[in-house]
């Protein structure tokens, strides 16, 4: 009686068998045919060919480590780049502002190591630089220097055969992140350059700030050659970019170049970082409603790191624009309401989670990372836009 049943279950499972022999089989007919085309011709064809296909494994490898291991990442780097500078103990001075010189080698106010000398040789005066332009020379020197540039990669344009890496779940988390750093850069040195590095808008342009802004406008995934011919890499061109920062805050620091800390300043650059945040959380949103695929939505990890790169860097360009308009901030009373808002956005910076998840928002296996995201994005903007009420009145 059972003969028919187990003969029947067991022809299901041969067919099964062959099935997935012949799927094997096809997948890997390719790969034995060009075996059995390569083990036919001459040895000299086969070694320049085996180099071709080692060169090739390593450009993926060294691309593989490049995007999985991430130099510097510090989410408390503005307090490095803030003890780095000389000026540092000035704290009630903004940027630009003539600081007190000390005697060279003697640590002591040159006034007091000099004595009567002083009366007839004052020290030369410095001035204050600006922590913004010192911020944004370190993210910088972190995204090119300290981490590969992923974007302009060879490997990185290739994509995953033939497919762009930002439609696929791997390898696009770190160049993400690097873009939604670079898009803060390039509104930070607009800014710069307009606004805060000259005064009232009327004076003339800083040569190195207009400098800086024309390296960060370069293409973001520029190699040695584009479509039309040789070009220059971006991680090159953003590399002089640091240069000429760190030279306006030189020429600064020499009281030869400007920084205009007044409030209808400040009031417009919150503007612009709360506009930029309003506008990568309704990037999230339309991800959010586009797909509810969990763990297997290959887009939602792109924009996370391209959302927590842009909160990493305004995160360290608004500490130190509270240092470079600290007379502002102390007058208008917002030093409690701006250090609320950088320890949100601190606090925001520990969510790192291994996958993400674009699941439905009340799903109990599936989580939101993105909602989660949005949400600390809009509460730094709610921050902002509070700031920038008071400025206004």
């Amino acid at each position: 009686m059972l003969y028919p049943i187990v003969n029947f279950f067991t022809r299901i499972f041969q067919l099964i068998g062959r099935g997935i022999g012949l799927v094997i089989g096809i997948l890997l007919w390719p790969f034995m045919w060009v075996g059995r085309w390569y083990g036919n011709r001459n040895l000299t064809l086969r070694a320049v060919l085996g180099l071709i296909v080692v060169g090739i494994v390593g450009l993926y490898a060294y691309f593989f480590y490049v995007t999985q291991f991430w130099k510097s990442f510090d989410p408390d780097y503005p307090t490095r780049v803030a003890a780095d500078s000389a000026s540092a103990q000035a704290t009630n001075a903004v940027a630009g502002d003539p600081i007190a010189g000390t005697a060279e080698g003697s640590g002591q106010p040159a006034a007091a190591a000099a004595g009567t000398t002083a009366q007839t040789a004052p020290a030369p005066q410095s001035c204050k630089r600006s922590e913004i332009a010192a911020v944004a020379a370190d993210l910088i020197d972190f995204n090119v220097n300290q981490n590969a540039w992923i974007s302009s990669m060879l490997a990185s344009k290739l994509g995953f055969f033939g497919i762009s890496w930002r439609n696929t779940p791997f390898f696009d988390n770190k160049a993400a992140f690097q873009l939604g750093i670079n898009q803060v850069l390039r509104r930070t040195t607009t800014e710069l350059v307009d606004t805060l590095g000259r005064a009232r808008g009327t004076s003339r342009i800083d040569q190195n700030l207009q400098d800086a802004r024309t390296a960060l406008a370069w293409d973001e995934d520029a190699w040695y050659i584009g479509m039309r011919g040789p070009t220059r890499p971006t991680p090159s061109v953003y590399r002089e970019a640091i240069g000429k920062l760190r030279g306006f805050n030189t020429s600064l620091e020499q009281c030869q170049a400007t920084f205009d800390a007044r409030a209808d300043n400040l009031l417009q650059f919150l503007d612009r970082i709360a506009g930029d945040m309003g506008s990568t959380s309704d990037i999230l949103r339309s991800q959010i409603e586009a797909s509810d695929a969990g763990w297997f939505d290959p887009r939602a990890d792109d924009r996370f790191w391209f959302a927590y790169g842009q909160l990493y860097a305004y995160y360290g360009i608004l500490s130190a624009t509270h240092t470079d308009f600290s007379a502002v901030i102390r007058e208008r009373n917002l030093a409690t309401l701006w250090d609320t808002m950088q320890t949100q956005m601190r606090d925001a910076l520990d969510m790192q989670p291994w996958i993400i998840s674009n699941g439905n928002e009340s799903s109990f296996l599936f989580p939101s990372h993105l909602a989660t995201m949005g949400f600390n994005l809009l509460r730094a903007r709610s921050q902002i836009v509070e700031i920038r009420s008071v400025l206004d009145r």
